[in-house]
């Protein structure tokens, strides 16, 4: 018999033939190329207990009450774990492993149960150069609408999640955890800006789910916002554009440039060498520079370091 934590534990098994994508060049206006020869097979959900999905999670033990997430410190490296699945500072290899299972199972995921979901911040940044993730970067950013938000945890809290590759490798577990202060939609005391997560059960890597409000409906119509203070309009975000991101399909906001260019700068855009790599034209990629060749980011900050990242705030 499990737990009350652990309710309703569902089983996605995703069997996904890899296949590298393709993605528009810096600045160009078109969306990313589809992969024609993906291949993805999606079981049916399986509960393994009784009972229905709790709505209301609970917080792991921390001195401050008043903060839901909590991370193993407070430096650059342990900030981009959770605390409850931490158990060593991982590999630069096993960083980027993980993080480019964990965002292709979130969007299978998220696919497969019918919420709108879409990259945000630094993760848009690495779609727009490449189509994947910053070689440099530690986490992941995706948002939703206040709706999504509310059905994840009304429906969806604390649901555990397998992902198959489909090469022998073993299965990878991630928990989704819905914030019990999503419900509060204005920043408040800055300790709960972070809505969810989806976690890698592995080794506490995650995605940052934040949701998108309406909440001064009567003196800011049509202007949405996170907990973070970072503001849109409706039509930049939608309609959503459908592209690809580490090979599966994935949605981007509708004027990513001008969200992008502000967050980040127009240098964000164009800048070629950052976070000791520069960006190959030729392969597409971000190459890692010889350690004594590594470029210094500048000092008028145009282009995010996600291993940066304050307390649920964006890279």
């Amino acid at each position: 018999m499990v737990s009350n934590q652990y309710l309703f534990i569902v089983f996605l098994s995703l069997l996904i033939t890899w296949v590298s994508p393709g993605h528009a060049s810096p600045l160009s206006d078109t969306l990313s190329t589809p992969i024609p020869s993906e291949s993805i097979s999606l079981s049916a959900p399986t509960a393994l207990s009784a009972g229905a999905p709790s709505s209301t999670a609970t917080a792991p033990p921390d001195p401050d009450r008043n903060k839901y997430f909590h991370e193993p410190g407070g430096d650059d490296l342990l900030h981009h774990y959770d605390a409850r699945f931490f158990q060593r500072i991982v590999s630069d290899e096993e960083r980027r492993d993980t993080l480019q299972h964990l965002i292709r199972a979130y969007f299978l995921t998220f696919d497969y149960l019918g919420i709108e979901t879409w990259i945000a911040h630094g993760t848009l940044l690495a779609w727009y150069w490449n189509g994947r993730i910053l070689p440099w970067d530690w986490d992941l950013d995706t948002q939703v609408t206040d709706e999504g938000l509310r059905l994840l945890g009304k429906h969806y809290n604390q649901t555990y999640y397998d992902y198959e590759v489909g090469d022998g490798q073993p299965k990878r577990r991630y928990y989704l955890d819905v914030n019990s202060w999503s419900w509060q939609r204005d920043r408040g005391d800055g300790a709960n800006i972070i809505d969810a997560r989806f976690i890698s059960v592995d080794n506490g890597l995650f995605v940052d789910i934040t949701g998108l409000s309406e909440v001064y409906p009567e003196t800011e119509p049509g202007i949405i916002m996170c907990k973070n203070n970072h503001r849109y309009r409706l039509r930049d975000i939608f309609p959503l554009r459908h592209t690809y991101f580490e090979g599966v399909k994935a949605k981007v906001p509708f004027s990513y440039v001008p969200i992008l260019t502000e967050e980040y700068s127009d240098a964000a855009l164009v800048r070629t060498e950052f976070q000791g790599h520069q960006w190959d034209m030729h392969s597409q990629e971000w190459i890692k520079l010889p350690d004594e060749q590594e470029v210094l980011q500048g000092d008028d900050g145009s282009h995010p370091d996600s291993s940066s990242k304050e307390d649920g705030a964006y890279a």
